[in-house]
Parts: structure tokens; sequence; C-alpha cells
């Protein structure tokens, strides 16, 4: 909601701003409404292409070349969609009169760094938003770090109450009607809570990877796309579960 928001404002500002600067060109607010139209798809899906494919899938990952040879391809094709423009604007707003058309609009160049303006002031926006969302989520971490660290899991067992600590944990894995804890000093503990039930205590370090294990991520020694491995114990990872396990290992430096 917040990013959707974040759009329509940007594009609205930037809907504007190409309006007050064609506004002068065309002599008319309405012709230059129309021009800008007519241009703004144009910018919109340069930009879509450049700020959330060719930035965080090539640039981002420092496949430069890769970035560089596309980015040639993403500015040839849209100076190209520019040329339709110039030739719609000719054709509906100058009355096929080449006199009428503006200079600065039937300018290739011209049309051209305004569109990559507005392209790399929407990647600055976005910049300053993941760097927003990289700090929160930063904070965020430290905290469940510092809970996990202090923290513990209290669960009935044999009719008491025990408390393991958080670090002390190794995997959880449900076996119908009761839970084994297996942790790394203590031997496993044995409970009949449910294992969901015990996934919503937990803090972040530790995550479902299938309807009947939960891990600890920190003790991970490897894993692949259809399994993991803590502690000797290979464990399978779900289908259901395998986007964000994969996701939430890698971003965890796995």
């Amino acid at each position: 909601m917040f990013r959707a928001r974040i759009n329509i404002i940007f594009w609205a500002l930037a809907t504007i701003l190409l309006m007050v600067i064609f506004s002068p060109v065309f002599g008319s607010i309405e012709l230059s409404f129309y021009f800008t139209a007519m241009l703004l798809p144009v910018i919109i899906g340069t930009s879509w292409i450049f700020n959330y494919q060719l930035v965080p899938h090539y640039l981002l990952k420092k496949r430069y070349r890769a970035f560089l040879l596309y980015f040639v391809y993403l500015l040839i094709v849209s100076m190209y969609m520019e040329m339709w423009v110039i030739t719609g604007a000719f054709i509906y707003l100058a009355n096929y009169k080449y006199n009428n058309l503006s200079p600065i609009a039937g300018n290739i160049f011209i049309l051209t760094i305004v569109m990559y303006f507005l392209v790399f002031a929407k990647g600055f926006v976005l910049l300053i938003r993941r760097s927003f969302v990289m700090r929160k989520r930063s904070r965020y971490l430290r905290a469940e770090n510092n809970k996990f660290r202090k923290g513990a899991l209290t669960v009935r067992t044999k009719r008491k109450q025990a408390k393991i600590l958080y670090d002390n944990i190794l995997y959880i894995e449900s076996l119908g009607d009761y839970v084994k804890i297996v942790t790394r000093s203590a031997g496993p503990v044995i409970t009949h809570e449910r294992i969901s039930h015990l996934a919503e205590k937990l803090p972040a370090p530790f995550i479902r990877i299938h309807r009947s294990f939960i891990v600890n991520s920190q003790k991970v020694n490897f894993f692949s796309k259809t399994d993991l491995q803590v502690n000797d114990v290979t464990l399978p990872i779900s289908r259901t579960y395998k986007k964000e396990v994969i996701r939430h290992l890698a971003q965890n430096g796995y």
C-alpha cells in the first residue's frame, strides 16, 4: 500500500512537471496535456524496466557488463518509442504541419534527456525507500537477535514446565500427537504442544521449512532447494515453504 502510494504521488508530480515543461512549447495547457499523455507511458515503461529489472538483477548484483549491454538496448528501444510519440504529435497535435510542431517536442535527444531525468529520479526515490527499508529491517534483526540470545522457549513436558534456551535448539519436529525439540546439549525434549503454536512463539532465526519441521537457521550447515542439514541431520524443505526458506537463508549469508 505504501509503495503504491509513493508510485502514484511520483507519477502525478511527473505529469505536472511535464505539462509545465511543454506548456510554453505548445502554447496551450491542453496540447501540453495531450503530449504528456502520449509520452508518459513510454517513460513509465522505461522506468519500470530500468529500476525494477536492470538495477536489482544486474547492477546491484555487480553484473556490470550485462547491465551496460541491456541498458544500451533499453536506450535504443525507448528512443524508438519516442519517435512514435513524435509521429503521433505530428499527426494529432500539429495536424500534419511540421511548422506547428515545436522544435523541442520534435527533438528526440531533448525528449530522451527529459525521459531519463525522470527515470533516474524514480531510481533515486527507490534508493531512498530501499535504504529506509534496510534500516528498519536491520533494527528488527538486532532486536530479534537480542531476544534470541537472551530468550528461551518454555514448554510443558513430563507434567512440568521446561525452559529451553533459543540458542540451544537445533530443530523441532512434529510427530503426530507430540513434538520433539532437538537441542544441542540436553538431548530431545518431548511436548504435546502443536508445532504451529511453537512457531508463533519463536523469534526470527527460527524458520518453518516443512509442516513437520522448524529449524534454527543459525545452526544450518548447508542447504539446497529440497533439503538442508542441521548438526549432520538432513531435513526436507517442502514446496510450500521453499521460496521463503531460500530467501531467508540467502539474506542471512548462507
